[in-house]
């Protein structure tokens, strides 16, 4: 099973990352926890609308766009879970919570 919040939080990771971002300028300009939001980018919380909002408000980046990014990916693993590759032997991506 995919799990969205992994999704949502590598997004954010690498949109802060790709602007040279620290968590602690992000977590000042969102006034979010920056604990909080270290869990949001490592999957471990699943942010409500309103401290997503903040992190992409503070990241300058549109809400639409990270949910976008999300969307494309779920659905990039979505086809790689349902795909069977030659051999039969089925794998999970890296991505895939471990239940």
């Amino acid at each position: 099973m995919v799990l969205v919040r992994h999704l949502v939080g590598e997004v954010l990771r690498e949109e802060r990352t790709a602007q040279g971002r620290t968590l602690r300028d992000v977590s000042q300009r969102a006034t979010v926890s920056l604990g909080y939001i270290s869990e949001v980018e490592r999957g471990v919380k699943e942010p409500s609308s309103e401290c997503l909002a903040a992190i992409c408000g503070a990241l300058d980046v549109p809400l639409s766009s990270v949910l976008l990014r999300v969307s494309g990916e779920l659905r990039r693993l979505e086809r790689s879970l349902t795909a069977v590759p030659a051999d039969g032997q089925t794998t999970l991506p890296d991505v895939v919570a471990a239940a």
